[in-house]
């Protein structure tokens, strides 16, 4: 992120399916909304109490947008995060308008009340990608581990 930018955390639930549309140039676009709602805990009462819902547009771009739209549909429970963005335009009456949307930086299913399984692949560990492997593995003597 860059100076002066809003970053923001969003745990929430999808309102609708993502919408994915390609742009001119052919780079992917996935327009979803997050619906963001408070719980507290009432003592006097002993229950859960929901706050009031907020709903937030969002946008992921190219890669994302399309894995977005593959991943995750209505009511999926998310964590989100990316940037506030304000949207100004004139309107075909001449009147200005604006409003703030979210640029989502990273998405993923919440594991809080639900298990997921992923289907991609996963990055190498140990192996050439890995810029921590130094080609042997085997420990030093007298190398013992402290536990």
């Amino acid at each position: 992120m860059s100076f002066g930018e809003t970053p923001i955390t969003l745990v929430g639930n999808l309102t609708d399916d993502p919408e994915l549309k390609f742009t001119e140039a052919g780079a992917a676009l996935a327009r979803f909304t997050i619906a963001v709602t408070p719980r507290s805990f009432d003592r006097t009462s002993n229950q859960w109490k929901d706050g009031t819902t907020a709903f937030y547009r969002c946008a992921a771009w190219r890669s994302l947008a399309e894995h977005v739209a593959e991943s995750l549909g209505k009511g999926s429970r998310v964590v989100a995060m990316g940037r506030m963005r304000q949207h100004d335009w004139t309107t075909d009456q001449g009147e200005k308008r604006s409003m703030l949307a979210v640029e989502i930086e990273d998405i993923g299913a919440s594991v809080r009340f639900t298990t997921v399984q992923i289907n991609g692949k996963r990055p190498a560990v140990g192996g050439a990608a890995d810029p921590w492997n130094t080609g042997d593995n085997r420990p030093a003597p007298g190398d013992e581990p402290p536990f």
